[in-house]
């Protein structure tokens, strides 16, 4: 008998409770951080100029044999640092995300609610439901899931009327996809400014290389010298279709990393809306005074 309860005691471990100040990347460092998945810009700005300075800081250290590796990205004209820190940016904004959103996903593994068979969600039991729910996480107004779920039980608490919660779950559910969509503002307008840094580029470039030919042209006294003076012609070609390279390969890197990131949190907010109607919605029973109001 005692081997056959062993293992669900083991399954029915609770988890340690989930701290948001311990856990959140932002947090962490001591910032204030920035609501359920957000980033904080100007952190995440501050640590992709630190980034794009360790990048050129390694180009500048690189021995000879990578003279080619290095003359891309800092001999093509201003447009690369611009386009290497906006890519910078925009990289620091995604790895904080997706760490938020990992944090977020933790909380689907704690279940609130009794899982009794006789517990009912009413009025009554929503103190009790509460305290769990402080038992779980530190602050449940960090997380999406236990807000959506605190929300809903302090009007069942104050109102009494179990019909509204499903409806105020739904409204909290499309707000919290509305404050997920806006997160992905910044990063949406760098990997749109990316190209465009490219074609600024290539535009300088081409402007460079034409002004240069014209000035061959009018100098040059024979094929011989027009032959020589090409070679800084073509430096103004370079410039022009590198930027736009690095440019493009940076974006569309950008563009699918965001794609799996929105992905995965657009995911995960099905998740939270199925964990409501499971947990809260499907244990919700009416009482008397909901039958006469």
């Amino acid at each position: 008998m005692n081997l056959e309860k062993s293992p669900s005691i083991s399954m029915t471990r609770t988890p340690p409770v989930l701290a948001w100040l311990r856990t959140d990347p932002e947090a962490r460092w001591g910032l204030p951080g920035s609501r359920y998945t957000r980033v904080n810009s100007l952190v995440a700005a501050i640590l992709a100029a630190a980034l794009t300075a360790a990048i050129f800081g390694i180009m500048a250290a690189l021995p000879e044999r990578f003279s080619s590796i290095v003359a891309y990205f800092c001999e093509r004209g201003p447009t690369q640092y611009a386009t290497v820190f906006a890519a910078s940016w925009c990289v620091m904004l995604l790895l904080i995300k997706n760490r938020k959103i990992a944090l977020q996903r933790k909380a689907l593994q704690r279940v609130v609610v009794p899982e009794a068979h006789d517990f009912v969600l009413s009025p009554a039991t929503v103190e009790q439901v509460t305290n769990r729910i402080y038992q779980a996480v530190d602050d449940p107004k960090h997380f999406i899931l236990f807000n959506r779920i605190a929300v809903a039980l302090a009007n069942l608490r104050n109102l009494g009327r179990v019909t509204d919660v499903d409806e105020i779950l739904r409204s909290q559910g499309d707000q919290d996809e509305s404050i997920m969509e806006s997160s992905y503002s910044l990063i949406r307008g760098l990997i749109w400014a990316i190209p465009v840094l490219g074609f600024i580029g290539t535009v300088l470039g081409l402007s460079s290389a034409i002004g240069g030919f014209g000035e061959v042209l009018n100098s040059a006294k024979d094929m011989s010298e027009i032959t020589g003076s090409l070679k800084g012609v073509t430096a103004g070609l370079s410039t022009a279709f590198d930027t736009t390279s690095l440019a493009l390969v940076a974006a569309l890197f950008l563009q699918m990393w965001m794609t799996f990131s929105h992905k995965s949190e657009e995911e995960f907010l099905d998740d939270c809306t199925e964990y409501c109607h499971r947990h809260i919605v499907n244990r919700l029973r009416l009482t008397p005074f909901d039958d006469h109001g």
